[in-house]
């Protein structure tokens, strides 16, 4: 049968039972709810992703896909069923071929084991390592099975990069050279995915509100005429949407804080 990582160990393994994906054993007792629990669960998670797209070389496009299609699976399954880490794995692997920059697994398994035992050899062509790398192959079709193999997903990205630029030919230069705005809201933008907003908000609204995030907290004010400047470019945008992005972003952070 084949295995799969743990964080605690990539070593200590849990067999399979019956499905492609690992069976996870009974959580520890703390003081969090069901949903607070899970929802740090996929916190976590979704940092690591980004953790090990970076140094996989992976582009944010597919990062931020990979995190989209873990978001997504969970949705349809409860995580107390599937390890959530060999889950990540398929999502990087899969995210890798949909968006054209394809990853070798072996690189992925190695680049997983090295998150957890930072000082560990990678690992031998063993037993070991082709059950992780069955595990990760045949989570990948679970995955796209959940997901009916609708894995192809539109990103804030594209909307983002118009948006500023349509915003920085409307304020002051000079207010603009002085401030990070954009890549304030490049990271903004990348925090999303930590959780389930980069899901449940249009791309353009999620563009449209880090930036505008962005910009209020430098102090860097866009001229207004007749409509505001998010009004203008997304039409269907309303102050309740941003608000609520910013919202959801705001109990991101906290979240990170009891994370760390």
């Amino acid at each position: 049968m084949a295995r799969f990582i743990t964080p605690g160990s990539m070593g200590a393994v849990s067999r399979l039972d019956g499905a492609p994906g690992g069976k996870r054993g009974a959580p520890a007792l703390d003081t969090d709810t069901d949903s607070t629990r899970e929802i740090k669960t996929h916190f976590r998670v979704c940092r690591f992703i980004m953790e090990t797209g970076v140094k996989l070389g992976m582009r944010s496009v597919p990062v931020a896909t990979a995190c989209v299609l873990y978001h997504r699976f969970f949705q349809c399954v409860s995580v107390t069923v599937y390890e959530p880490y060999l889950v990540a794995m398929s999502c990087i692997y899969l995210a890798g071929k949909v968006e054209e920059q394809h990853l070798r697994t072996r690189d992925i398994i190695n680049v997983c084991h090295r998150y957890f035992h930072s000082s560990s050899e990678p690992l031998n062509c063993d037993g070991e390592f082709w059950d992780l790398r069955d595990s990760v192959v045949q989570c990948e079709l679970l995955v796209l099975r959940q997901l009916n193999f609708h894995v192809s997903f539109q990103h804030p990205h594209k909307y983002l990069l118009h948006y500023l630029l349509s915003v920085k030919s409307l304020v002051n230069r000079h207010a603009w050279s002085r401030t990070p705005v954009a890549e304030t809201t490049w990271a903004l933008l990348r925090d999303c995915y930590h959780g389930t907003m980069c899901v449940r908000h249009a791309p353009q609204h999620i563009a449209i509100a880090t930036l505008y995030l962005a910009l209020l907290s430098y102090g860097v004010e866009v001229p207004v005429g007749e409509r505001e400047w998010w009004q203008v470019l997304c039409e269907d945008i309303t102050k309740e949407h941003i608000d609520d992005i910013i919202s959801d972003l705001l109990h991101l952070y906290d979240m990170e804080a009891k994370c760390t």
